[in-house]
C-alpha cells in the first residue's frame, strides 16, 4: 500500500483540511486547527498526523497538492510587501484613477479602496512605446537608476513595473526588470509582461502591483512548507492550486503569485464539477462555507463559469461583469466565484443604527468562536448553531470541544440583550442574516448572470455548507442538494482531481476583417511552444499534455471582450467562421447582436497537464471516520421561528451510508462525522446515491 499516495491540503481561516488518496480508492481525511501566524505549522502538524492515521510513510508520498489563503488574508489584512511603482513618464496615477467609477451608483457612502502603492511611492522614468509597438522614446537608464534607488532607500521590499503598451513591445520592461534584479537582488521585482501581458494600462497596472505586493509573503510561507516537507523526509513534489483550479509547482507559484491570490477555494468548484458529472448532476450551483468566508459558483451542462479578471474586495467579491471598481483589481484567469465574509468564525454586531450584521470579521482559528473556550468572546455564526442545537459535543475528530454555557452569554451579552431578545431568537437572527448574505453570493453568480438557480441542483460542502445549504436552498427555491462525500473537507479532495494548468496571451489588437490568419497561427505556434516548454518543466509527458486556443472578441469600441474557441487546425477556419462563432456567443450571453465592426483583442492558450493519478470519484472509500458519535439519541434543535424546538435524531454519517434504506428517508435529522455535521430539515426527503453523495429533495412550499 502507499504507491502513488498523494495529499491534498486546504488551509481555511479556522481548520486546515487534508484529504489523503492512497492510489488505490483510498480515502483518509484529517482537519486541524489553522496556525493564522505561521499557517505551514498547521499544514506539517496535519500531513504528519495523516500519514500516521494511513499507516504511511513520507517516502510513500507522490505528490503534495496545496490551496493556500495566504495570498488572499495578505491582501485582505493589507499586510503585503512595501510595494514601490516604476511606470511610464506621465502615466503615475493610473493605479489611483482606475476606472473612474463605482461599483453602485447609488451608494454615495462608497469609499475608493486605498491603493496598495501610495503616491509618493509611484515614480516615472522617461520611456516610451507606440501603440504600434515603436519606440518613441528609448528608455533613461540613469534616471531609472536614481528613481529605483530612492525607492530602495525608502524602504521598499518589492517594485512592480508596467510601462504604457508594453504588451506590444516588452523590451523597456524586460529591461528595466533585469537592471533592477541586477542593482537591487534583495527586492522583489514584478514586471507587468511577465505576469500576464495584455492591454488595459489600468488592469495591467493594477495586476503586477498585486503580484509585487503579495510576492515577497507567499515566497517565503512556500519556502518554509517546502523546507518542513523535505525535513519530514517528503521528497515529492509540491503544487499549488491556483484561483483557475489548476495546479501549478510551487516556484511557479512563487513567481507569479497574483494567480493564485483565490488559491483553494477554486478546487473544490473543480471537485464538485467532476463530482457532478459521475453522479449525472451536470447544472449545479456550488456553494462552499469555512469558517471565514462562504463561495458559490455555477457549473452549466458540466462546464464551470470562469472569468479572465477578479476583483478582490471587502463585503463580497465577485468577477461579475458588470459590478467592477470596487476593489483590487486582477487580470487573470479564475473560476468565476462570488464570495461573502460569512463563514462559522463570522462575528455578528449591531450597528448605531441597531441593526444586526454577520461578518465581514471573522474571530478565526485564533481566538475562535466564543464555544471553542479559546479566548474568544464575540458571537459568531458558530455560537449560534451551537446555541440552536446543531453543532455536536465536539469538532474536529474529537480535538475540540465545544462550550455551549460560552456561546449562549456571548449571544446574550452582545445580541440577545441589546436587541431585547431572547438568546435562541438572537441565535436564530444570526443565522438568518448569515443565510441573507450568503444566497446574495449565489445570485451573484446566478440570477446576475440571467440563471435561474431553480433549475439547478445545490452542491454544499465546507465545514459549515451542510448545516446551511437546506435554508438556502429553500430561500433560493432550489428543490434538489447534493452533499458530496466527506462536505466538511471537500476542497482538499477535490486537488486530487485537479490538472497541471499553465497559462499563455498574445495581445492581437485589431479588426477582425484585417486578421491575417497566417499571423495568427504563427503566434499561435509561439505560444504553444511557450506551452510545451513549460508543462515539460513541470514533469509533464508530451501525451498528457492538452492546449486550447481561445481568441477574445468584440464589438469595435466596447470594453468587455468574448472568448470564441479555436480549432486545433487553424487553417480550416476563417475570418468569417470567427465572426459568426462570436455572434452566436454574444447572443447567447446578452439576447441580441449588433452589426458594428468586430475587434480582435487577445490571443490566449491554456495549457493542462492531464495527471494520470488523479481522484476517481466512482471508486473511491472512504477509510476513516475518526472519533465520529455513534448513531443514536436524539438532541432538541431549533429549525425555524414556526417550528421552534424538535427532539432530532443524531445518526453518523458513515452508519447512514452503510443503512439498507427501501427509500429515501424523512427529516428531521442530524447527520455527523469528524469533517462535518449535515442538517436535515422536516419534510425533506434524504437518500445516498451508489458514490456516496447524500441527495436531498426539499418538500414544496418549504419545510
Amino acid at each position: 500500500m502507499g504507491a502513488g499516495a498523494r495529499i491534498g491540503v486546504d488551509i481555511g481561516g479556522t481548520f486546515t483540511d487534508l484529504a489523503l488518496s492512497d492510489g488505490e480508492g483510498g480515502i483518509w481525511y484529517h482537519k486541524c486547527a489553522s496556525t493564522p501566524d505561521r499557517p505551514e505549522v498547521a499544514v506539517l502538524d496535519g500531513i504528519r498526523d495523516l500519514l500516521r492515521l494511513a499507516d504511511l510513510t513520507p517516502s510513500d508520498l507522490e505528490e503534495v497538492l496545496h490551496g493556500t489563503t495566504v495570498g488572499s488574508n495578505t491582501l485582505l489584512q493589507k499586510q503585503g510587501a512595501k510595494t514601490g511603482l516604476i511606470t511610464t513618464k506621465g502615466f503615475r496615477d493610473v493605479l489611483e484613477i482606475g476606472r473612474v467609477r463605482t461599483p453602485d451608483m447609488f451608494d454615495l457612502q462608497w469609499e475608493k479602496p486605498i491603493p496598495l502603492v501610495p503616491r509618493r511611492l509611484r515614480r516615472e522614468v522617461s520611456e516610451r512605446i507606440a501603440a504600434d509597438g515603436s519606440v518613441i522614446t528609448v528608455l533613461d537608464e540613469e534616471e531609472l537608476y536614481d528613481v529605483a534607488a530612492a525607492l530602495a532607500a525608502d524602504g521598499v521590499e518589492a517594485i512592480a513595473v508596467c510601462f504604457i503598451n508594453s504588451f506590444r513591445n516588452p523590451d523597456h520592461e524586460l529591461r528595466t526588470h533585469d537592471l533592477l534584479r541586477q542593482w537591487f537582488p534583495d527586492i522583489a521585482i514584478s514586471a507587468s509582461v511577465k505576469v500576464l501581458a495584455e492591454i488595459r494600462e489600468y488592469e495591467r497596472t493594477s495586476t503586477a502591483v498585486v503580484n509585487a505586493y503579495v510576492l515577497p509573503v507567499l515566497q517565503s510561507y512556500l519556502r518554509r512548507l517546502a523546507h518542513g516537507l523535505v525535513e519530514m523526509g517528503i521528497a515529492a513534489p509540491l503544487l499549488v492550486s491556483d484561483s483557475n483550479g489548476g495546479l501549478a509547482a510551487a516556484r511557479t507559484a512563487q513567481e507569479k503569485p497574483v494567480f493564485f491570490i483565490s488559491s483553494g477555494r477554486s478546487a473544490g468548484v473543480v471537485g464538485a464539477a467532476r463530482l457532478g458529472h459521475a453522479a449525472g448532476m451536470n447544472n449545479l450551483v456550488v456553494f462552499d462555507m469555512g469558517g471565514t468566508t462562504a463561495s458559490a459558483a455555477l457549473v452549466q451542462d458540466g462546464a464551470i463559469s470562469r472569468a479572465n479578471e477578479y476583483e478582490f474586495r471587502d463585503g463580497i467579491s465577485t468577477p461579475a461583469r458588470f459590478i467592477k471598481a470596487g476593489g483590487y483589481m486582477m487580470r487573470v484567469p479564475t473560476v468565476d466565484v462570488a464570495e461573502v465574509g460569512s463563514g462559522g468564525g463570522s462575528i455578528a454586531w449591531i450597528d448605531a443604527g441597531g441593526l444586526l450584521h454577520v461578518g465581514p470579521r471573522s474571530a478565526g482559528a485564533d481566538p475562535g468562536p466564543a464555544c471553542y473556550g479559546q479566548g474568544g468572546e464575540r458571537p459568531t455564526v458558530s455560537d449560534a448553531n451551537a446555541v440552536l442545537g446543531y453543532l455536536p459535543a465536539t469538532l474536529a475528530g474529537g480535538d475540540l470541544r465545544l462550550d455551549v454555557d460560552l456561546a449562549r452569554r456571548a449571544i446574550e451579552t452582545h445580541l440577545a440583550q441589546p436587541l431585547n431578545l431572547s438568546i435562541e431568537e438572537a441565535a436564530f437572527g444570526v443565522r438568518e442574516v448569515a443565510n441573507a448574505n450568503m444566497a446574495r453570493a449565489i445570485r451573484a453568480v446566478s440570477v446576475e448572470r440571467g440563471i435561474d438557480p431553480r433549475d439547478y441542483a445545490l452542491a454544499a460542502f465546507g465545514g459549515s455548507g451542510p448545516m446551511h445549504a437546506c435554508d438556502l436552498a429553500r430561500t433560493l427555491e432550489i428543490r434538489h442538494v447534493m452533499l458530496p462525500m466527506m462536505p466538511g473537507v471537500f476542497t482538499a479532495l477535490g486537488m486530487l482531481t485537479g490538472d497541471v494548468e499553465r497559462h499563455f496571451l498574445a495581445a492581437m489588437p485589431g479588426l477582425l476583417d484585417h486578421l491575417i490568419m497566417a499571423e495568427l497561427g504563427a503566434a499561435a505556434d509561439r505560444l504553444r511552444q511557450q506551452a510545451v516548454a513549460a508543462l515539460h518543466e513541470e514533469n509533464v509527458a508530451t501525451d498528457q499534455m492538452q492546449l486550447a486556443f481561445t481568441l477574445e472578441l468584440r464589438f469595435e469600441g466596447q470594453d468587455s471582450e468574448i472568448p470564441v474557441a479555436l480549432p486545433d487546425d487553424l487553417e480550416q477556419t476563417g475570418v468569417e467562421s470567427l465572426r459568426a462563432a462570436f455572434l452566436d456567443a454574444y447572443r447567447a450571453l446578452y439576447q441580441y447582436t449588433a452589426e458594428d465592426a468586430v475587434e480582435v483583442v487577445n490571443l490566449r492558450l491554456l495549457a493542462r497537464g492531464l495527471r494520470p493519478g488523479k481522484l476517481d470519484f466512482l471508486v473511491l472509500r472512504t477509510m476513516n471516520d475518526t472519533n465520529s458519535p455513534a448513531s443514536g439519541g436524539a438532541r432538541p434543535v431549533f429549525f425555524s421561528r414556526d417550528i421552534g424546538w424538535l427532539d432530532t435524531p443524531v445518526i453518523n454519517r458513515s452508519d447512514f451510508l452503510g443503512a439498507v434504506h427501501p427509500g429515501a428517508v424523512q427529516g428531521p435529522m442530524i447527520l455527523e462525522s469528524a469533517d462535518c455535521t449535515i442538517a436535515i430539515p422536516p419534510r425533506a426527503q434524504i437518500e445516498a446515491d451508489r458514490i456516496g453523495n447524500l441527495m436531498i429533495t426539499l418538500a414544496e412550499g418549504g419545510a
